[in-house]
């Protein structure tokens, strides 16, 4: 019976591959004969132009458009945003909102670390994205997006995000990838905040990616294996540097002196002068239909490059992940279902010497987890549950370092979406930490989506 099974499952895989290779082929057919369609519409409306200035030349009109030329506008007509060919262009806004309280004053300072989590009591709003997406030309495609966070202060603070290439018609199942983009690390690091299926961002990734997660300037190859299941290998090259490469060549903050320290020690500008000086992070996943209703995908990231903490120092960050899926046969726009994903991570920070802070070079290991549990009730209703844990060894420096020493959270959520367009979020945190003990909060998100956001991947 096993070996039926799998004989069932591998036809499936085969005929899935077959089906994307005829669909893959049918969308460039439809796409040759759209632009032929285009530029044959071109030379058509030339020779309309020349047509009607010659006519209104031999009649000694008034030199003006036609008005039967003029084609009045009509609110039912999309607006295109630069079309050129087969070449275009989307546009689209998201924002996130949140609002709450917490047992702790100021939630930011040792609670809330994620770059687009809650930082108040009250109001907060980390993320409006503008997001741009579309095909370059009939061998690449571009995204980027843009996004607006608001301080304490009401300032705003704007980032490029994310902002690359990616090909479309590479032989031998390969696509290459080029820009400021998220490394596709586990597999939370890559997702934008509007496709969290919780408030904020797990501590795990917190520990070792940093507030902003891990995305830098850079290039990754990927390469679908042909095998008779779902397998994938990517591997990420960037230049590792800055606040979003939070463990590797980051400068750290300023302690008040002008002197920038990261784990308690003060960094040094490690300029990129070979290979050896570059992130690297490499990945495998696979996916297997376990039944008609269930799915699992599973995976294992590295991330390997030098830190600013001293001349030869480095980081290394293991980990991996899990998703697994179940709907119902008899499921109703995809509901109900039930969702389990969990990651682990283990970094080693080789920190470097710093003897004018009193500091020896020692290795700080850090290591969590968290898993969710999503549970879609009916349509529009999805119940969730959170456990998270995360610890690391005694360093010698300053023992407040906010992002490190054990901590645990539980969050359960309840999310409803009116549509596809928005989202209301309930949900409570208990934190416990060795820094601050045990602390409750509340948080209400709302989410809107003007315009078709670009696809995420599953």
């Amino acid at each position: 019976m096993p070996l039926l099974v799998a004989q069932e499952t591998n036809q499936v895989e085969q005929l899935k591959k077959q089906l994307q290779e005829l669909q893959n082929s049918f969308q460039k057919a439809q796409e040759l004969q759209r632009q032929q369609i285009e530029a044959l519409q071109e030379q058509l409306e030339a020779l309309q132009r020349q047509h009607q200035q010659a006519t209104a030349t031999n009649q000694s009109s008034a030199i003006a458009p036609s008005p039967q030329s003029v084609q009045p506008w009509s609110p039912s007509q999309p607006i295109s945003l630069g079309r050129a060919g087969s070449a275009y262009m989307n546009l689209s806004f998201d924002a996130l909102m949140d609002f709450g309280g917490s047992t702790v004053h100021d939630p930011s300072a040792k609670l809330q670390l994620g770059d687009h989590d809650p930082i108040q009591r009250g109001f907060s709003l980390r993320n409006a994205e503008i997001a741009l997406d579309g095909a370059v030309d009939p061998y690449l495609k571009g995204f980027a997006n843009i996004v607006f966070k608001l301080e304490k202060d009401q300032s705003t603070e704007v980032e490029l995000e994310e902002t690359y290439l990616q090909s479309v018609t590479l032989p031998a199942n390969l696509q290459l990838k080029a820009g400021q983009f998220f490394a596709n690390f586990g597999r939370q690091n890559a997702q934008h905040p509007h496709v969290w299926e919780f408030v904020d961002q797990p501590l795990v990734l917190n520990r070792a990616f940093g507030p902003d997660g891990l995305r830098n300037i850079g290039g990754q190859l990927s390469w679908l294996l042909p095998t008779p299941f779902y397998t994938e290998a990517f591997l990420g090259v960037f230049n590792g540097q800055g606040g979003t490469a939070f463990g590797f060549r980051n400068p750290g903050e300023d302690d008040g002196t002008g002197i920038s320290r990261i784990h308690g020690r003060a960094t040094t500008d490690r300029e990129l002068r070979g290979p050896a000086d570059l992130l690297y992070v490499p990945r495998i996943a696979s996916s297997f239909d376990l039944t008609d209703q269930q799915t699992l995908v599973v995976g294992a990231s590295g991330a390997f490059g030098p830190n600013d903490s001293g001349p030869h120092s480095r980081t290394e960050v293991y980990g991996v992940d899990a998703y697994w899926k179940w709907k119902s046969a008899r499921a109703n726009q995809g509901f109900p279902f039930v969702s389990l994903q969990a990651e682990a991570l283990y970094e080693r920070f080789g920190a470097g010497e710093d003897v004018s802070a009193g500091l020896s070079a020692e290795n700080l290991r850090d290591w969590g987890f968290y898993s969710q549990l999503l549970w879609g009730i009916k349509p529009r209703w999805v119940a969730g549950l959170r456990g998270e844990f995360v610890t690391g060894n005694a360093g010698a420096f300053d023992a407040g370092d906010i992002f490190r020493g054990d901590r645990t959270r539980v969050s359960p959520n309840l999310t409803w979406y009116p549509s596809e367009f928005s989202k209301i979020r309930l949900q409570y945190n208990y934190d416990h930490g060795e820094l601050f003990g045990a602390e409750h909060s509340v948080w209400m998100q709302v989410e809107f989506l003007l315009g078709s956001h670009a696809a995420h991947k599953f």
